[in-house]
């Protein structure tokens, strides 16, 4: 309702034009996530549909899309096959119960409490194994029924690469060569539904013997969703306690996660508590109409936002466009072919891999690589329950150490009152445009929300700021990634940051991650007496620069 206050008809083309587009990329990757998750494809579509109208309509980010996602493809399949598809039901409400409670409890913050090396970890491992699921496909390998651990679904493949169809790895090439060459030809052309549609009417015009989403489940039923209330056995509450708890923190975490990406591309800000009780009511309404688990999607979030989202209307619009598919034109998935969804979610795995914070992780202390490692080989080798408690453990007792290590004795003397003349500012000038914050106590996982509320409206700040580290006891990888946030958000508004005053365990990790890149040697300073210097010279070149460009201006003839 606060975002219908001064609805127009203009806003409401331009939540139409955006809810259309996201509602036709969301199309393959819904039944992609539904496939892969051992579950049919429409129950990927039904998920988006019903989830994907909640989350929108009751959630607390202007222009959030929910559905299926990457996140749940392995605790999804592992449920189903330990419990079957009531038990994946169970779950499914336990987890929307669990995620109404944290938000109508304001347990909404306690997900920043998650290290980044644990999120990196799992992110990873779920990333790995959603692509060794699609290998199959993708080469159109004929094997028997596949395991569900890591290890022997590589066996299996390997024993049965002699079985290969080349028809369908060449429609899995061409499908994966469109995906990647769209964003370069049109970004507002998902390339995603042009491979579905192309290689869709290519193996149905020629007639190749590929597996399809109709050979392999009967096709599409076409209508509404079918309301059915599950059958819950008593007995499997407590054995899927566990699988619940981390399908409600997952949920929970990447729904948020979307929710913080939305807000730096719009300038908004969510409400966390609320979008987790929409969460949960979608989690509970999905698999009474047949739905799988569902969550804030951020590369459908995100490409809402790109296609002109003002409002959550166009979410809603998305998951309207997917129920008229389902209406109209559900027969002709039939011919879908499942080696072109492999390509689809081969891509999917890469996007959310973050592959390339690796190297950042490998950067950081021994510690944080730790975190990292034994994380991302539980999610691939035992079970992503247990990796996210294992790692949750481990990052709370490196939490510990490193607030232990914070606590120092020491004698004064009169070199230490010395030194830190330097450090004092009550005795300093500030300088004209230039802002001052600080940092005070240990910057870890769990308190790096507290720099982006300050820092929230970049407006208020001048052309040079100075983030004072004096006070600053404790750092790790989730404060590092903050501070290099900030640190590109500022550099993108046109303005400078000097960081000054980092003691001994901060700096080392600066200098080891090679934070320096981010900002310049020469933006590092020892003190904020050095800063307030350095300010003063950058302030004096604008002053300069300024007055170049006045004269040469004054110079050109009219």
């Amino acid at each position: 309702m606060l975002c219908l206050r001064g609805y127009n008809a203009a806003l409401f083309f331009q939540d139409v034009i955006a809810g259309l587009t996201v509602g036709l990329v969301a199309l393959p990757l819904a039944m992609a996530f539904g496939i892969a998750s051992g579950v049919t494809p429409q129950a990927g579509l039904y998920t988006a549909v019903v989830a994907g109208f909640v989350i929108s309509a009751l959630g607390g980010s202007r222009t959030q899309i929910g559905g299926p996602t990457g996140a749940f493809v392995v605790i999804v399949a592992g449920i189903i096959a330990r419990f079957g598809l009531s038990g994946l039901a169970l779950v499914t409400v336990m987890a929307g119960a669990l995620l109404i409670v944290m938000g109508a409890t304001g347990l909404g913050s306690a997900v920043k409490f998650i290290p980044r090396p644990v999120t990196i970890g799992f992110t990873n491992g779920i990333a790995l194994l959603i692509a060794s699921t699609q290998i199959k496909d993708f080469l159109g390998l004929r094997t028997p029924s596949m395991p569900g651990d890591f290890p022997g679904r590589m066996k299996v493949l390997l024993e049965h690469l002699g079985t290969l169809q080349w028809a369908a790895l060449t429609v899995a090439l061409i499908s994966l060569a469109i995906i990647l060459v769209m964003p370069r030809i049109s970004r507002r052309i998902p390339g995603s539904i042009i491979a579905l549609f192309l290689c869709t009417i290519g193996v149905a015009i020629f007639h190749l013997p590929l597996e399809t989403i109709g050979s392999k489940f009967g096709g599409i039923p076409q209508g509404f969703p079918p309301f059915s209330f599950p059958h819950f056995r008593a007995a499997h509450i407590m054995p899927l306690l566990p699988s619940a708890f981390t399908v409600a923190m997952l949920a929970a975490v990447e729904s948020l996660l979307s929710a913080v990406v939305a807000d730096g591309m719009t300038g908004d800000s969510h409400n966390s508590n609320m979008e987790l009780v929409a969460q949960g009511i979608a989690n509970l309404m999905s698999p009474l109409l047949g739905g799988i688990p569902a969550t804030g999607a951020i590369a459908r979030t995100a490409t809402n936002i790109r296609s002109g989202a003002r409002t959550p209307v166009a979410g809603m619009i998305h998951a309207i466009t997917l129920l008229g598919i389902l209406l109209v034109a559900a027969p002709l998935a039939s011919y879908v072919p499942l080696a072109t969804l492999a390509a689809v979610l081969f891509v999917v795995s890469w996007n959310m891999g973050e592959w390339r914070e690796i190297g950042t992780i490998l950067k950081l202390s021994k510690t944080d690589i730790s975190v990292w490692i034994t994380t991302f080989a539980l999610t691939v080798f035992a079970d992503l329950t247990v990796a996210v408690g294992v790692g949750m453990a481990l990052a709370a007792l490196l939490y510990i150490r490193r607030i232990a290590e914070t606590t120092t004795v020491a004698t004064v003397t009169h070199e230490y009152l010395k030194e830190g003349v330097a450090h004092v500012l009550q005795d300093k000038e500030i300088p004209a445009n230039t802002t001052i914050l600080r940092i005070h106590g240990p910057f870890l996982f769990g308190t790096t929300e507290k720099l982006v509320e300050v820092t929230r409206d970049l407006n208020k700040f001048n052309t040079v700021v100075i983030l004072r580290l004096r006070n600053m006891t404790a750092l790790d990888a989730t404060g590092l990634h903050a501070i290099e946030r900030f640190a590109h958000r500022l550099h993108e508004s046109g303005r400078t940051l000097l960081i000054c005053g980092a003691r001994e365990q901060p700096a080392r990790l600066l200098e080891q991650a090679d934070f320096m890149s981010h900002i310049g040697r020469d933006n590092i300073l020892p003190h904020v007496q050095a800063a307030i210097e350095r300010a003063r010279r950058i302030n004096a070149d604008f002053r300069g620069l300024g007055m170049q460009l006045a004269t040469e201006m004054s110079h050109r003839p009219l």
